[in-house]
């Protein structure tokens, strides 16, 4: 169910929504494809530009034209194994679609849950090449692509830690190599090997380097590589704030998931209140037992 305004969020929707998250957690698991995954979210929402409102989630790297730009080499893997969600659950909108993807790709991989809310509006417009960062730049140009999406130095140092997840490879980026040891691993290493400087076998980006030596960069790295539990709790606000770059959830729309998220609550306090209530059983009869045959 959509309308102009895009997708009417409501139980039906919202129940699609459950099932294509069951369905991204089976595929990503299968294919070993959280790394592309994230990537694909990343750079569909990596488009925006707050002065203009355009770009961001909505679903238009799904179109031939932006598919072809540089940075998006590749992509059409992830497109095409995401095209079976899609079309089982064909209420869905390609914008809520890729950036379920990268939220599932995070979970799945060990890294923290990111709050989720549906109702993205696909479009069929591509915004125009070279508004994604440039692994060869520094850090004026990271901060003139973060800044121009309305994003902080905080959310560009929390997101690139999702470079914790894949690898670069030659025909897709011109570099070659992994970020860490674990590369199907979401977890801090990525800023612990940053501190480390060059490590052999391991990639290091000039954007990636930057980090380490900016002044404004250096002390979330730090942060994070000492503690990870702050990067899980930054990165889930950061990413999350990525995949709603111009996207305002309607009222409707945020009063249907809430009732959704107060019905799972329900649902799990009386699980837990059923459990405790036959283990109670069981062990007045286990009581009983051991009475009648002492």
């Amino acid at each position: 169910m959509s309308s102009a305004a895009g997708p009417v969020v409501v139980a039906e929707y919202i129940a699609e929504i459950e099932k294509a998250r069951r369905d991204l957690r089976a595929l990503i698991a299968s294919k070993s494809c959280a790394p592309i995954m994230l990537r694909l979210a990343w750079h569909d929402a990596g488009t925006y530009d707050k002065t203009t409102n355009t770009g961001g989630p909505n679903g238009s790297i799904r179109l031939p034209e932006e598919l072809r730009h540089a940075a998006n080499a590749g992509l059409k893997i992830a497109v095409d194994l995401l095209e079976p969600i899609k079309q089982k659950h064909p209420k869905i909108t390609y914008a809520d679609l890729y950036q379920l993807a990268g939220v599932v790709a995070v979970e799945v991989t060990g890294g923290p849950a990111i709050d989720f809310i549906p109702g993205r509006k696909d479009s069929s417009v591509c915004p125009e090449e070279g508004r994604l960062p440039d692994a060869k730049q520094g850090a004026s140009h990271l901060r003139d692509v973060f800044y121009r999406m309305g994003l902080t130095d905080k959310d560009i140092v929390a997101l690139s830690g999702g470079h914790t997840l894949g690898k670069a490879r030659p025909d897709r980026s011109g570099f070659d190599g992994a970020w860490t040891r674990e590369p199907l691993k979401f977890d801090n290493s990525y800023f612990v090997e940053l501190l480390k400087g060059d490590s052999d076998g391991l990639l290091k980006l000039p954007t990636d380097k930057v980090l380490v030596d900016h002044p404004a960069f250096r002390p979330y790295v730090e942060k994070y590589a000492k503690d990870e539990e702050a990067f899980f709790r930054d990165y889930a606000e950061s990413h999350k704030k990525l995949s709603e770059l111009g996207f305002t959830p309607s009222r409707a729309t945020l009063l249907a998931w809430k009732s959704r998220d107060k019905a799972k609550r329900v649902v799990t306090t009386t699980t837990a209140v059923f459990a405790v209530a036959v283990a109670v059983i069981a062990c007045a009869y286990i009581c009983e037992t051991k009475k009648k045959l002492g």
